[in-house]
């Protein structure tokens, strides 16, 4: 999609909008492939790296650091708290948000825990032995099994990620800020999105934040647990295609 934008001499030029998406706890830009092919028919696409960061503030402002003056941002689990996060040190520049299976909840009695055990679980039996656990509860129920091809994809890129990644994403989640508090600095069209068998954060935890932003654009993508965007790529990309033709809030900078 183009728009105009103003140029010296009340001349008008036309650019492509820029959509950024956001990967999740030990994940990179595998889980956006789908979108990343469509989407970029028609839009410039980036898919930032969130590796090297050991919080969600700094990942934050490495994202608003390569973003272009304005741009739609959608992220995917740890990436929509990215994406909340940077709505809220930079509103005005954040023309669409979308928000796929996350949550907006502090940091739970047992989570530290837990999370300190997979690190240890890595670090002591190699990231293979952490991909056995972990990936499970991230789909839908028996799907690993029954799709050879995702089950691969999804272990290569924990392998890709590897100890040290997965140590810095955990330590981001365990400080993570007030996302109920960012909410209060979204005032752009909003998708929320989230797989009908996901049990890490099931459709529940998204009504919550439906309920935060009211009149957001709602999708629950049917047969998907967690990895939404892998597990229901057409269903994912064309949310965010229908997104993307939500028109633009005025106060959100854009005209």
């Amino acid at each position: 999609m183009l728009y105009p934008v103003g140029q010296p001499g009340n001349q008008r030029a036309l650019v492509r909008q820029t959509i950024i998406l956001l990967p999740g706890l030990l994940c990179d830009a595998c889980v956006w492939e789908h979108q990343v092919e469509h989407l970029g028919r028609s839009y410039e696409v980036q898919v930032p790296d969130l590796r090297h960061f050991d919080s969600i503030a700094a990942m934050a402002r490495h994202v608003l650091e390569q973003a272009p003056a304005r741009f739609s941002l959608a992220g995917h689990s740890m990436g929509a708290r990215v994406a909340l996060e940077t709505v809220r040190m930079a509103p005005d520049r954040v023309e669409r948000l979308a928000l796929l299976d996350t949550g907006i909840h502090p940091v739970r009695p047992g989570e530290a825990e837990r999370r300190q055990a997979l690190i240890e679980l890595g670090e002591r039996e190699g990231m293979e032995a952490l991909a056995n656990v972990w990936l499970p509860p991230m789909v839908r129920k028996g799907r690993l099994n029954a799709d050879p091809e995702l089950n691969a994809r999804l272990h290569a890129m924990v392998h890709r990620m590897g100890a040290a990644v997965h140590r810095g994403h955990i330590a981001a989640l365990l400080g993570r800020p007030d996302a109920v508090a960012a909410l209060a600095a979204v005032r752009c069209p909003v998708l929320i999105g989230v797989g009908s068998e996901d049990a890490w954060s099931p459709p529940a935890q998204h009504e919550e934040i439906l309920a935060s932003l009211p009149g957001s654009l709602y999708a629950v993508f049917d047969g998907s647990g967690h990895m939404a965007p892998m597990e229901a790529p057409e269903a994912v990309t064309a949310a965010l295609e229908r997104w993307m033709g939500l028109p633009l809030d005025k106060e959100a900078g854009t005209a």
